[in-house]
């Protein structure tokens, strides 16, 4: 592993063109309730450079507010409106682009609430579509009602399709493998939000004026977050400090635009590109 240096370096999307990041959270700017090393740091440099940013998460299991204050006690300064999660991408998903305002949902009680304060009913009869995410209060009970409407034939939406969460103790199951787990039972597959739907990008893209040139995806996953970059046309940018490893990287089809341990690194490239 090649300390600061780029690991996979593609001369069509140089660091020094990089001025919007989409900045995932769990496993690229921390672990839990750990920070990653040297990510307040890095924060702060793109806050200093004058490059603008978005923490752009899979994780529905807090909305922007609790994100906000979760990175400052990190040290990362941050407003709810530095923020996209999957919850909110989905609620904007369900407002502006279907009719169903009654949803039995699968999910923790902060994305019910979410859904509820932007006028979605969540039901247990009378259901318009399933909403599945990553739910850390899932019981088979849920499982079971949401098996029961979807073998009927209701719409099915999710969050997002991350197979694990990382966490400081390890790797735990996130909303994609809940959906196998039903998919295994209905044969039903949701139609998945989140990344590494380009709409969520084009969403964050929006948020921080944006343009594919400028623009780059900053995450830990191959097959969400760099996959999303692909799909919406921006540099991709893996760090190995989450889920994805090197080893994953060599066996990947496509590669990412640049790889590196962590964000501590791509930092320290930053500073390289703007001292040359």
């Amino acid at each position: 592993m090649a300390g600061i240096e780029s690991l996979q370096d593609q001369r069509s999307v140089p660091v020094s063109e990089l001025s919007h990041f989409l900045l995932d959270m769990d496993g690229t700017v921390y672990l839990g309730p750990n920070p990653i090393e040297g990510a307040a740091r890095f924060i702060a440099y793109l806050r200093s450079s004058g490059r603008r940013y978005l923490f752009f998460t899979n994780n529905p299991t807090r909305d922007a507010d609790a994100y906000a204050r979760k990175l400052a006690d990190m040290g990362i300064p941050a407003e709810p409106g530095d923020i996209l999660t999957s919850g909110e991408a989905t609620v904007r998903y369900l407002l502006s682009e279907t009719p169903y305002r009654r949803v039995y949902a699968v999910a923790p009680p902060s994305f019910g609430e979410e859904l509820r304060r932007a006028g979605i009913e969540t039901v247990e009869t009378g259901a318009e579509a399933v909403v599945l995410a990553f739910d850390t209060t899932l019981t088979y009970a849920k499982l079971e009602r949401a098996c029961l409407l979807l073998s009927d034939g209701l719409p099915y939406i999710a969050t997002n399709p991350d197979r694990v969460c990382p966490t400081e103790y390890g790797a735990i199951p996130d909303c994609g493998a809940m959906a196998a787990l039903i998919e295994s039972a209905t044969g039903r597959t949701p139609t998945f939000i989140g990344k590494p739907n380009a709409a969520m990008a084009r969403m964050g893209m929006e948020k921080i004026g944006a343009v594919p040139g400028s623009a780059a995806m900053v995450g830990d996953r191959l097959y969400t977050d760099m996959e999303m970059a692909h799909r919406a046309g921006i540099a991709s940018v893996l760090v190995l400090s989450g889920e994805s490893t090197q080893a994953d990287v060599d066996a990947a089809e496509r590669k990412p635009d640049h790889v590196f341990p962590s964000v501590r690194e791509l930092m320290e490239a930053l500073r390289r590109s703007d001292r040359a």
